[in-house]
């Protein structure tokens, strides 16, 4: 018999099928609260430090107290791995306000409800590596905070349920004036006269953890990098590319069924790709 799941909720682990929360958490009755998703390759994270600080930062943007200090998160997250059973593994944390009368405002003291549970991590084939990946863009139809990692998510799940129609892999986000924000679980970068350029961090765009990685790894190869608003119809795009936990980077090849560059896998993309697997493979050796 396989190893049973295990969560943590409030200060207990728990078989996952028995975990549970109140019917007036407010991340429930309103989606108020945050959540990260962490990288696990055999015992040792992807920067979970980073991860910790943004939750933090999310936690703050919103008001809500931070649950637990840092060094016990980290041994709570450690614990939550060790007790499932996978090698690598996926950690999501999700911090809520708590649990309250069902009204907008909250008008007595509650304490945050802190959740953690843990699953494979999921990877790319080898197909979609060799291939790429497709996309379409729509509309931002988000609220105007996309740098706190909220848990209101209806616009992404919206958006992947027209990608899934589309027959794609991930729709992307495009401002008011057809600049390429992000994905709707994703970073997204373009190669522009041999130059990696991803919008600049603000109000719209996520600042995702691995995002921060691609970026390291192509500074250090000698990439240029800008961050800077751009556009799918620009002269000199040949590449484009998206991150995410578990994904790392992967090469988009085509976006509203239309051709970027030569349809393939650019080489500035698998370059970076490459220099990101062996991190993380040093990682799982460590």
């Amino acid at each position: 018999m396989s190893k049973p799941l295990v969560a943590y909720v409030n200060n207990s682990f728990v078989p996952l099928e028995k975990a549970m929360i109140h019917v007036e958490d407010r991340g429930f009755q309103f989606a108020d609260g945050v959540y990260e998703v962490v990288a696990c390759y055999a015992g040792t994270y992807l920067d979970l430090k980073p991860h910790l600080a943004r939750l933090q930062r999310s936690c703050a943007a919103i008001a809500i107290d931070f649950p637990k200090s840092m060094a016990e998160l980290e041994v709570l997250v450690q614990q939550a791995y060790e007790k499932n059973p996978f090698d690598d593994a996926m950690v999501y944390i999700q911090v809520t306000r708590g649990v309250a009368p069902r009204n907008h405002v909250v008008n007595q003291p509650i304490t945050p409800t802190l959740v953690i549970t843990v699953r494979e991590l999921p990877k790319p084939s080898d197909a979609k590596v060799k291939t790429g990946v497709q996309g379409i863009t729509l509309q931002d139809i988000r609220w105007k905070h996309c740098e706190i990692k909220s848990i209101a998510l209806l616009a992404s799940v919206m958006g992947k349920q027209e990608a899934v129609r589309a027959g794609v892999d991930e729709a992307f986000w495009l401002d008011a004036q057809g600049h390429v924000l992000e994905g709707c679980a994703t970073n997204i970068f373009a190669v522009i006269d041999g130059v990696l350029v991803t919008h600049p961090l603000d109000n719209q765009v996520l600042g995702g953890i691995t995002r921060n990685m691609a970026i390291e790894v192509a500074k250090d190869a000698g990439i240029v990098v800008q961050e800077r608003a751009w556009k799918l119809d620009e002269t000199g795009l040949s590449e484009c590319l998206m991150s995410s936990t578990t994904n790392a980077v992967l090469p988009v090849c085509r976006m509203n069924q239309q051709v970027i560059g030569d349809g393939k896998p650019g080489e500035i993309g698998l370059k970076i790709r490459q220099l990101m697997l062996a991190k993380i493979d040093a990682l799982r050796a460590a």
